[in-house]
């Protein structure tokens, strides 16, 4: 790794809060079969790692979105490079995200996924950078809040590296 890192949260501090986030659902849910959307391609360390801790039955599926064609500013113009592969009708359903910022991909994704009929439609991201938000999002839970700034790790990506760093860091 030729980048200098700096941890912001541990690969402890995260693994608890995805228990702690996993307890709630599992509660929340009781009874019911959860079913969760990961966004690709980010999510899917977080997905994995909380359908580990849910003590209930979990399903799942996953969106590939763009909003970035071959630039690295956001077009503001939402598409779906995958859509899920199943119908959520009548299902349970939680989008999982790896971090909400603009909140433009979140938002369209939420109105796509709304009129395909869910019996619920919640959604959690482990991190939640609000400082960068043009797009009103409701989160349902969020893992943690962070400062607006570079960050890698746990499905996080510079340039396609680091997203296999099993800790939040920022890159200096």
């Amino acid at each position: 790794m030729s980048d200098k890192i700096e941890v912001l949260i541990s690969k402890e501090e995260v693994e608890n809060r995805i228990q702690e986030m996993a307890d709630q659902i599992t509660k929340d849910y009781a009874g019911k079969t959860v079913h969760l959307i990961g966004i690709l391609k980010g999510s899917v360390f977080f997905l994995c790692e909380l359908a580990k801790r849910i003590d209930l039955p979990v399903t799942m599926d996953f969106i590939g979105t763009s909003s970035y064609g071959d630039g690295t500013e956001s077009s503001g113009i939402v598409k779906f490079s995958k859509d899920l592969d199943d119908s959520i009708e009548g299902k349970e359903c939680i989008v999982v995200e790896d971090i909400l910022d603009s909140g433009r991909t979140l938002s369209y994704v939420m109105g796509v996924l709304a009129g395909r009929k869910p019996a619920s439609l919640k959604i959690i991201t482990l991190l939640d950078k609000p400082d960068r938000r043009v797009v009103p999002v409701e989160l349902d839970m969020t893992g943690f809040v962070i400062p607006d700034k570079f960050i890698v790790g746990y499905g996080l990506d510079y340039a396609q590296k680091y997203r296999n760093l099993p800790y939040i860091g920022v890159i200096e």
